[in-house]
């Protein structure tokens, strides 16, 4: 009967151990992720992110105040609490409306961005296919060859001296956006 007795009062104090063990403190960071640790939160963190902390950890605060209060004032003690307790209650966290809207706000941004780079992309694409072109031109014209076209009629003809002057000109011009 001992042994099982010892065994229950092991196991009891063991769970009373492990419950001091659990995470006492509770509060969102900088990122809004939700942090649990045995360890207060970090200096600075504002008294409206700490969700949870141990009762014996109560804020400087009321500490301080709790300390100035007269014994027998035991009604201000109490107002004092609740104004601490007001002031460390924890921001609610965004409702399911909230996170969808968020989550649509943020897809619908991500889908305008891959737009905007299609656009860029194939605004590049044309671009390079004109700068190709007016290359290939300058070369044609600069090149020395005789160069011919065909008029309205289907006939061909030779160019002369000017229109060849106003073809590289054309092309130089086009060159010009492409550098």
């Amino acid at each position: 009967m001992t042994r099982h007795w010892r065994r229950a009062c092991l196991t009891g104090a063991l769970m009373l151990l492990a419950q001091l063990a659990h995470a006492q403190y509770s509060w969102i960071d900088g990122k809004g992720t939700r942090v649990f640790s045995d360890r207060p939160p970090p200096p600075g963190t504002p008294a409206a992110r700490i969700l949870q902390m141990p009762r014996s950890a109560a804020p400087a605060t009321a500490a301080g105040e709790a300390g100035k209060a007269p014994s027998s004032a035991v009604g201000s003690t109490t107002a004092t609490t609740a104004t601490t307790a007001a002031a460390v209650a924890p921001t609610k966290p965004p409702t399911l409306a909230e996170q969808e809207t968020a989550y649509r706000e943020r897809q619908a941004k991500r889908e305008e961005d891959a737009r905007k780079a299609r656009e860029s992309a194939e605004q590049k694409a044309a671009l390079d296919e004109r700068c190709a072109s007016a290359r290939q031109e300058e070369r044609l014209v600069t090149s020395g060859t005789r160069m011919s076209a065909v008029d309205a009629n289907g006939e061909r003809y030779f160019l002369s001296d000017e229109e060849r002057a106003k073809r590289l000109q054309a092309a130089r011009r086009a060159l010009a956006d492409c550098r």
